[in-house]
């Protein structure tokens, strides 16, 4: 990991400091991407069929999972694991449901009403990568608040194996979560299905979920195209940023940044500290803990863009992650609740020594599909409201409109819309109602 001190940079250095790998958006992944969309869209599930055989190398004799293979795969996988992935939704659904957003009606003037209504999305796609690791904590984290919010039909496709079939544990996270169907469907292909619909694969209104630069580019293009679905929001590579402070523990430092780093090669992860005699031990730490794991190289070549920064203080630790807006922010200090007020943009935030990145990630509750690449400074995690529309309704009694009439019939002429400044006075005028005391009162009426 490079070494900087931040007040030793200009801002030119600072910039560079906090910058993210490169994301491919090359002319040639544009086309490949729109090429694969185009595909699917003009010849549906046999373009699926030859894009399954190309990219995942299997053939599939049937897109959708069946009942028998939900089955098996249940019968397939350890009492423990199945126990665990109970246990994780139990708490994700726990937490979801106490922060969903709840229905609101709320008098603004007498006799004048405004309410907001919630109703769900009517049918969303859930994509659940599978690439160096099968991911059923994912279809966890996009299935339960879909559940929650009432969606009337939760696809999820995730790649399928060599052997034609997809991992065992996505298929039984995705049962007990209430999806409906589930497709043997990967990469852009996948997207393209659920974004623009096939025989078998049905269109959706908006799609979810983390996926590689393909997946990423193909969400990109079809949100872009009216014909095509909404997104969850722009995705880019895992991150996690660390604060620590002089009493942090090294080795849970070092297991932090490391658990990014193993996402892939172009994850990224950060250390602020003031102290430069804990920058030193973590540099020691990451080695040594990295050399033991199974996805070393990966970590290396995440760690290679990755920074250990010294800072003056805790106070512009917390202005430094204010800029870089982390997906997972870390704050590994005596007082975590004491830095708290100042964190503006975090995808989620992690307090004190005991509270890994890995609880958000699995089940302490929190949704783990969060804005990434800085996408955090105006972007929020997925939750129940991101399956659901908020329709405002507003309803007005005579004397309503007497108390506000006025008012609109007011701001209507002030931006030279006439109709609209009609339709309040007619009313009032059938109502016998002077709309306001003023030299031009005979205008407005």
């Amino acid at each position: 990991m490079k070494r900087l001190d931040w007040n030793a940079l200009d801002g030119a250095g600072r910039r560079e400091a906090l910058a993210r790998p490169a994301q491919s958006r090359s002319d040639e992944l544009r086309a490949g991407v729109a090429q694969i969309i185009a595909a699917v869209r003009e010849r549906g599930d046999p373009a699926l069929l030859e894009l399954s055989a190309k990219y995942d190398r299997c053939t599939l004799r049937a897109i959708e999972v069946d009942e028998a293979e939900f089955a098996a795969a249940e019968a397939s996988l350890d009492e423990v694991l199945k126990n665990a992935i109970r246990e994780a939704a139990g708490r994700i659904e726990l937490f979801h449901r106490a922060a969903a957003a709840q229905p609101v009606a709320v008098d603004t003037a007498p006799g004048v009403r405004v309410e907001r209504m919630l109703r769900p999305i009517g049918r969303v796609g859930l994509y659940v990568p599978a690439g160096s690791a099968p991911l059923p904590s994912t279809a966890l984290m996009l299935g339960l608040p879909a559940q929650i919010a009432g969606c009337r039909e939760v696809v999820l496709c995730s790649p399928a194996r060599a052997d034609g079939r997809c991992d065992e544990a996505v298929l039984y996270a995705a049962r007990i979560t209430g999806v409906h169907r589930v497709f043997k469907l990967g990469g852009a292909q996948a997207i393209a299905a659920m974004a623009y619909g096939t025989a078998s694969v049905p269109r959706c209104d908006k799609l979810f979920g983390p996926g590689n630069a393909w997946v990423t580019e193909a969400k990109l293009q079809v949100s872009s195209d009216p014909d095509g679905a909404a997104i969850d929001m722009p995705a880019g590579p895992s991150e996690v940023l660390v604060i620590a402070d002089a009493a942090a523990s090294p080795a849970f430092v070092a297991a932090d940044l490391l658990s990014q780093a193993e996402h892939g090669p172009d994850s990224q992860v950060i250390l602020l500290s003031p102290s430069g005699e804990l920058l030193d031990q973590v540099a020691v730490e990451v080695e040594r803990q990295r050399a033991g794991l199974p996805r070393a190289a990966i970590a290396a070549q995440a760690l290679a863009q990755s920074r250990l920064i010294a800072v003056a203080s805790l106070a512009q630790a917390v202005e430094v992650s204010n800029r870089y807006a982390p997906e997972h922010l870390i704050l590994q200090v005596a007082e975590p609740r004491a830095l708290l007020e100042g964190i503006e943009s975090a995808g989620s935030v992690f307090l004190g020594e005991w509270t890994p990145e890995s609880v958000g990630d699995y089940c302490s509750g929190s949704n783990h599909v969060l804005p990434t690449y800085g996408y955090a400074r105006s972007y929020s995690g997925v939750s129940v409201a991101s399956y659901q529309k908020q329709i405002s309704v507003q309803e007005v009694s005579a004397d309503g409109l007497r108390n506000i009439g006025p008012c609109t019939a007011i701001l209507a002429q002030a931006e030279q819309l006439e109709a609209h400044r009609r339709a309040v006075t007619m009313r009032l005028a059938a109502l016998d109602t002077v709309i306001m005391e003023a030299p031009d009162a005979e205008k407005l009426a």
